[in-house]
C-alpha cells in the first residue's frame, strides 16, 4: 500500500492513515474516493472500513474518509451541529461519492427536513464534481412496518435530485425474511457484524460495479503499526448466503 504523500515521519500522520481508512489518499488514479456522512449506522462495526476491505480483498482500491455523529440527521451536519464538521471534509478533498446517512427516523418524523437538506447535500455534492449516493435505512427490529414509508421517502428523494440510493432496509428485510436465525442487530436498530457485512456488500457492489460472490468471510485492516486488525469474522455459510442475497437484488426495484 502506497504512503500518503502529505503524511510522513510523523506518529500521527501514522494514526491519520488508520483512521482515515485502508487506501491513501493518494494512489493510483483508478482509486474510488468516498466520504460517508452520517451516525451510528455508519460508524457501527467500521462500515467505510470494511467496504474498503472488500475492494482491497478483489484488487480494488476504495478509500473511505468518514465525518459521522451518533444520532445525528443530515441537517445537523449542514449547520455544523452537534460537533459534526461536515461541510469542511466535503470541502477539503476530492470524492467521487458521498453517502448520505440520515437519521433513521428523520423520513418519517420529519419530511420536510428529510426532503430539504437531501436535496442541499445532493447540490453541494454535485457543485464537488462527486455522486450523492442516500442510504436508505432500514426499520427498527421491533418495528418492521417502518420500511415501508422510509423506502417511498427515499425514492422521491432520489427521483427529485437525480440521485442514486443503496437499498440497504429493503436488503435488511429480505434477509430477515428467508434467514430469520440470522441476527442483523446489535440492538432494536443498530447493526451486528452480519448486518454490517450486508451493508458492506451493498455499498461495494454499488460503488465497484463488480460482483459480490466470492468476498471472503473474514475482513481485516492494518492498525498503526501495520498489523492486521480484523474488522468481522462472518460464518462461512452466513457469508455466502448475504452475498448471494446482495448479488440478485434489484437494487433499482
Amino acid at each position: 500500500m502506497k504512503a500518503l504523500r502529505f503524511l510522513k515521519q510523523t506518529g500521527a500522520a501514522l494514526c491519520l492513515i488508520f483512521l482515515l481508512g485502508s487506501y491513501p489518499a493518494h494512489s493510483q488514479p483508478d482509486t474510488v474516493r468516498v466520504l460517508f456522512v452520517g451516525n451510528s449506522f455508519t460508524y457501527f462495526n467500521n462500515l467505510p472500513q470494511m467496504v474498503s476491505a472488500m475492494a482491497a480483498s478483489q484488487g480494488l482500491a476504495i478509500f473511505t474518509r468518514q465525518s459521522t455523529v451518533g444520532g445525528s440527521s443530515l441537517e445537523q451536519h449542514w449547520k455544523g451541529e452537534k460537533g459534526a464538521n461536515t461541510m469542511a471534509i466535503l470541502e477539503s478533498a476530492e470524492w467521487d461519492y458521498v453517502v448520505l446517512n440520515n437519521h433513521s427516523l428523520s423520513a418519517i418524523d420529519s419530511p420536510d427536513s428529510f426532503m430539504e437538506y437531501g436535496r442541499k447535500f445532493a447540490e453541494r455534492i454535485r457543485e464537488k464534481g462527486a455522486k450523492p449516493v442516500f442510504m436508505m435505512t432500514w426499520a427498527y427490529k421491533s418495528n418492521p412496518l417502518m420500511q415501508d414509508k422510509i423506502t417511498e421517502m427515499y425514492k422521491r428523494l432520489a427521483a427529485e435530485t437525480g440521485s442514486d440510493y443503496v437499498p440497504c432496509g429493503p436488503l435488511f428485510a429480505s434477509a430477515r425474511q428467508w434467514r430469520p436465525d440470522l441476527e442483523l442487530f446489535s440492538d432494536d436498530k443498530h447493526p451486528s457484524p452480519n448486518g454490517t457485512y450486508l451493508l458492506a456488500l451493498a455499498f461495494y457492489k454499488h460503488l465497484s460495479g463488480k460482483t459480490v460472490m466470492g468476498i471472503p468471510e473474514r475482513l481485516a485492516t492494518k492498525d498503526l503499526f501495520g498489523e492486521k486488525l480484523y474488522l468481522v469474522f462472518m460464518n462461512k455459510d452466513d457469508a455466502k448466503f448475504l452475498q448471494q442475497l446482495t448479488e440478485e437484488f434489484d437494487f433499482r426495484d
